[in-house]
């Protein structure tokens, strides 16, 4: 096991909240930083330190809203192939994985091993779920992730049944939760709810559904549950750009979250995620970059069935894959990837969470010294 990764403990409490949510922190983490100095003066790592892994594009939940909709259900990553691949992710230098999609991780019939296999070379993974899958993986889920954060952007039956329809007639929002009350009761990793803020408009533009109003009562139920967290988030459209709001619909959601602070205590937070923070605060959807190249994209990147691309953000974008993981092992396609084929200035004008980290990479060259920080939490 490398001793760099089980350095990178898992984070709680106040703790979580205050450096958890800190991209730019994150990168001042003595396992974290000489890779990042590296790549602040044009170089190139043997491998990226975090990789968000999509197992399949296949999902069993039918969102209408769904900003993965254009690639879902093109196939999954064959079941030998992907424990080969997390075999190679364990003979790198990554870090982390994040399982996710595209489609639902827990789909894929391998995840369990995915996971072992990522455990047992000490890398920490992260996962991103609709939930209905929780109770086949719960033993692995409960003892080896860092975090499981869950989809549920409704806190009544009826109103998922409307955001989060199944692929079959019957609701499984009674599933979800009791999956989520099922995990909660064994974890070690952090449990997260995650609800984002969806509305849909008649041709004159005025609201006919929304989920807006079910916020205060979707916290007080991740509470319940025993989630760490409840994290509020805004929509976003299909080119990622935050849907901005009326500050009527801003003001009545603040109002719902400030009655959750009071809620909170060591053991359960209420989160803004930066997309909605940038709505709250009236931030402009165009989010300018006056660099051309993503330093980010060398520190992480994102591999799914149909390609790697060089971000979360350009799953799917022809312009951003830099390879494909069906065709080369890992560090075959990392060592030949072109991570400067997306231009931030021009290709990343929505607002991306990792902008600041992108500017302070920038800054690092013309610094003498940076004081570093024992190491916390590696997905940066």
């Amino acid at each position: 096991m490398d001793e760099s990764r089980t350095q990178l403990g898992d984070a709680v409490g106040t703790r979580f909240v205050e450096r958890n949510l800190d991209l730019v922190g994150k990168l001042y983490q003595r396992s974290v930083f000489p890779a990042v100095l590296d790549v602040a003066h044009g170089g190139r790592l043997p491998s990226p330190l975090v990789v968000d892994l999509d197992p399949t594009t296949v999902c069993d939940l039918a969102c209408p809203e769904c900003i993965s909709s254009q690639v879902l259900h093109h196939g999954q990553i064959g079941q030998d192939r992907i424990v080969r691949l997390a075999h190679e992710l364990a003979d790198s230098k990554v870090l982390a994985v994040i399982l996710i999609g595209g489609g639902e991780p827990l789909m894929h019939r391998s995840a369990g091993r995915i996971i072992e296999v990522l455990h047992g070379a000490g890398i920490k993974i992260g996962l991103v779920t609709n939930g209905t899958q929780i109770h086949r993986y719960v033993d692995q889920l409960a003892e080896m992730l860092s975090w499981v954060r869950v989809s549920i952007d409704a806190g009544t039956p009826e109103t998922y049944a409307a955001f989060r329809p199944a692929r079959g007639k019957r609701s499984v929002f009674p599933q979800v939760i009791e999956n989520m009350r099922l995990l909660a009761g064994r974890k070690r990793g952090r449990l997260g709810y995650s609800f984002l803020l969806m509305q849909r408009h008649d041709a004159d533009g005025r609201v006919v559904e929304s989920n807006y109003g079910e916020v205060y009562r979707a916290g007080v139920l991740a509470k319940e549950i025993g989630c760490d967290y409840f994290e509020v988030k805004a929509m976003l459209d299909e080119d990622h750009y935050t849907v901005n709001q009326r500050a009527e619909d801003v003001a009545a959601v603040e109002e719902q979250v400030a009655r959750l602070r009071a809620l909170e205590d060591e053991h359960f937070h209420v989160l803004h995620s930066s997309n909605w923070q940038a709505v709250r605060s009236h931030t402009d959807a165009v989010q300018p970059k006056d660099y051309h190249r993503c330093a980010i994209a060398e520190l992480r990147t994102t591999v799914t069935p149909t390609g790697v691309f060089v971000c979360p953000y350009h799953r799917g974008n022809p312009k951003g894959r830099i390879g494909d993981i069906q065709e080369s092992s890992f560090a075959e396609l990392w060592a030949a990837a072109d991570t400067s084929v997306i231009d931030p200035s021009t290709d990343c004008r929505f607002v991306c969470a990792r902008h600041p980290s992108n500017q302070e990479i920038a800054l690092l060259p013309t610094r003498l010294r940076s004081e570093l920080c024992d190491d916390f939490d590696p997905f940066i």
